[in-house]
């Protein structure tokens, strides 16, 4: 017999899953998921884990049975089975009743608490649910859809005769409905109050006001069946004070991050950290070389070379896996010289604890030869050179005029992905319809596969409508013989350097 986690993967945001959450989601041989849990949460899963969304917006949504049936079914197929749900699975969720049917059936299931989107969504809002002086009572409500056709509708007269903060779970469509309800029975329409649309999110969108006016301030809400977080209470008031979230430098920018995606995690931090909507579409993804023969050679003669030149933190990692996987170690390139083509690519050396003896601050071939030609002359230096396979081979050519004696290995390979499969973002939409606000290019293969995926003449249009990031002038001489020009470029060629320079622009602009 396996086990059911009822696992509460928080109000939206990915990162506000507890510990013990993750740790469930990742022992999961199935994960059952809610259409509200983020996409980006999934993938803490394993590889092999199967996936199955049984939300509304599944192709074909589960009955609440059939979702219980379904737990216990592989739980006594002896699998570990994650139920992921949005929020908190005891607050306002059926949670409840798919524990008792486990417990009625013999499945063994632990609850892992999660924090309930009312109470995420006030907090990015920047609203205190309680604060001195702000009453003494907190009262959550959900109200359904057919809320107005139930006889057990809130006891609309008491609620608004109490003094302190009520929280309302309620479709969007469905809030002029309970304002009027409270404002008919009592309550101040002077009071303030806060209505809150996919709180935690960088596509939140907060609106305050007094609760005569809030629903003016917020829009049209027709036909919209999102759940609001409505709060009606004087700590409403405190949101314009202590807005935090929606204050930041790039809050609701839609950016496509285009790297490969085991190596996006730093970017989309650093975007979701300043407030971004990241959009992860990458263009190509790393794999190990056909025949890793001739890295194996390379790193097995490492002694006997006079330099080693890392154009990419890929090639920093393609040579030292196989070297540490070897017979050798780091003590091998104790007479080696190395040189790492930018602070990225020095960088991922120094997680290996090799500290670059050069270190070009350009990324173009001829800079890299001049500074290495300037530490000393290079003919009959016998120069090692890992590289993708598709790269190019302009630094070793320059490196051969110059008399070297260079040794070029394939160590890895970057394989495009074709745009819109596997559940990607359908990118080419996004762009026609304007909904990406910055694209980010890290390397030249990304440009070149998303002008693949797009076609060459749609590419050029479509990046015309929206600014292009790109983070080195590699990678802006790529797009630009595309005829895609780059209108954000760093000083440095990090990805830090890359967010700081999106960041600048805006203020600028702003």
């Amino acid at each position: 017999m396996g086990i059911v986690y009822l696992v509460g993967a928080g109000p939206g945001h990915p990162g506000l899953i507890t510990v013990r959450g993750m740790q469930c989601l990742a022992a999961a041989d199935v994960v059952l998921y809610d259409h509200q849990v983020h996409p980006r949460l999934l993938r803490h899963a394993r590889s092999d884990a199967e996936r199955i969304d049984v939300g509304v917006k599944a192709p074909r949504p589960f009955e609440q049975e059939a979702i219980c049936y379904l737990l216990a079914e592989k739980a006594r197929e002896g699998k570990v089975v994650t139920r992921l749900k949005w929020g908190d699975p005891f607050m306002f969720d059926h949670g409840g009743s798919e524990a008792l049917f486990l417990h009625e059936q013999g499945v063994a299931f632990e609850v892992v608490p999660g924090i309930p989107a009312a109470l995420g969504a006030a907090t990015y809002a920047g609203v205190p649910l309680t604060y001195p002086g702000g009453g003494d009572t907190l009262t959550f409500v959900r109200i359904g859809e057919d809320e107005g056709k139930r006889r057990s509708a809130p006891d609309w007269k008491r609620l608004a005769g109490l003094d302190g903060t009520i929280v309302f779970y309620v479709a969007f469509g469905q809030v002029a409905a309970v304002v009027s309800a409270l404002l008919a029975h009592g309550r101040s329409a002077e009071e303030p109050s806060a209505l809150i649309l996919d709180g935690t999110l960088p596509t939140q969108v907060a609106t305050r006001g007094s609760l005569g006016d809030i629903c003016a301030l917020a829009g049209p809400s027709d036909g919209d069946r999102r759940t609001a977080i409505l709060i009606a209470g004087r700590v409403a008031a405190l949101g314009e004070h202590l807005r935090w979230f929606d204050s930041r430098p790039l809050f609701g920018k839609r950016i496509l991050v285009t790297r490969p995606r085991e190596q996006a995690a730093e970017l989309v931090g650093l975007l979701e950290s300043l407030g971004a909507d990241p959009i992860e579409a990458p263009m190509i993804r790393i794999l190990p070389p056909a025949d890793f023969g001739p890295l194996d050679d390379l790193c097995a003669h490492v002694t006997e070379l006079d330099w080693l030149v890392f154009s990419s933190a890929n090639a920093v990692d393609a040579f030292m896996g196989r070297l540490l996987a070897s017979s050798l170690d780091l003590r091998s390139l104790g007479s080696v010289r190395i040189c790492a083509v930018g602070p990225s690519t020095g960088g991922r050396l120094e997680r290996y604890g090799v500290k670059a003896d050069l270190l070009p601050a350009e990324s173009r071939a001829e800079e890299v030869v001049a500074a290495m030609l300037a530490g000393g002359k290079i003919e009959g230096q016998r120069i090692g050179l890992p590289r993708s396979e598709i790269g190019r081979e302009v630094i070793g050519e320059e490196l051969r005029k110059k008399r070297a004696l260079v040794s070029e290995v394939v160590a890895y390979r970057t394989v495009p992905v074709e745009l819109g499969t596997d559940g990607e973002p359908d990118v080419y939409r996004m762009l026609l319809e304007r909904r990406i606000d910055v694209v980010t290019f890290t390397s030249p293969s990304a440009v070149a596969n998303l002008v693949k995926g797009l076609g060459a003449e749609p590419a050029a249009d479509l990046l015309k409508t929206t600014l292009v990031a790109s983070i080195g002038p590699v990678t802006a001489d790529a797009a630009a013989r595309y005829g895609v020009a780059t209108t954000i470029m760093p000083a440095q060629y990090t990805v830090p350097a890359l967010v700081d320079a999106i960041v600048t622009y805006y203020e600028r602009r702003s």
